[in-house]
């Protein structure tokens, strides 16, 4: 029995170390598993997942792409009234699109009824909400308009639109006011 009893002191010493380990492997892993859902969270906010923020490239590209597109869509003289119905084809998508031709009969009446020219021009255009295939912008425009016989007109507009990254061109799906 001596020789149980010295035995037993000498296997807790050993046992004692790899418990200890063993609760140190699992308190690290714990650990480092809180840390990374943390930083994740941290990572994984709505103004990180903006690009308007972050993506100063990207924001200029959809930027320019939607004004150039207004600025062709919303500007037509007697003449050219074919050019703008065909640029709003390229440009347009969905809703947008259809309200343009809801209109446009009206737009081409009128233009050559009157000798109304329109110009417009994207003065300002700003990114509230850009991701990799869809922006959200708010656009300032002004446009001239003249009438035969009449001085010309300037008027400021204010638009809401939505884009769409289709085949590697923006369109313009959606177009309201603010």
């Amino acid at each position: 029995m001596d020789a149980e009893a010295a035995a037993e002191p000498r296997s807790r010493p050993r046992r004692l170390p790899r418990v200890a380990g063993a609760l140190l492997t699992v308190v690290l892993l714990a650990a480092g598993g809180v840390l990374y859902a943390e930083g994740r969270q941290l990572r994984d906010t709505p103004a990180t997942a903006n690009l308007a923020l972050t993506d100063a490239e990207a924001t200029a590209r959809v930027t320019g792409d939607v004004s150039n597109a207004l600025g062709r869509i919303f500007s037509y003289g007697p003449g050219t009234t074919a050019g703008a119905k065909k640029a709003a084809e390229d440009v347009l998508a969905g809703q947008a699109l259809k309200q343009y031709a809801a209109l446009y009969g009206q737009v081409e009446r009128q233009s050559a009824d009157q000798r109304l020219t329109l110009t417009t021009q994207a003065v300002r255009a700003g990114v509230t909400r850009l991701t990799a295939t869809s922006a959200h912008l708010l656009v300032f425009l002004d446009q001239v308009y003249e009438r035969r016989g009449r001085a010309a007109t300037t008027a400021s507009a204010q638009l809401d639109v939505t884009a769409e990254l289709r085949e590697g061109r923006w369109r313009i799906v959606e177009i309201g006011s603010p």
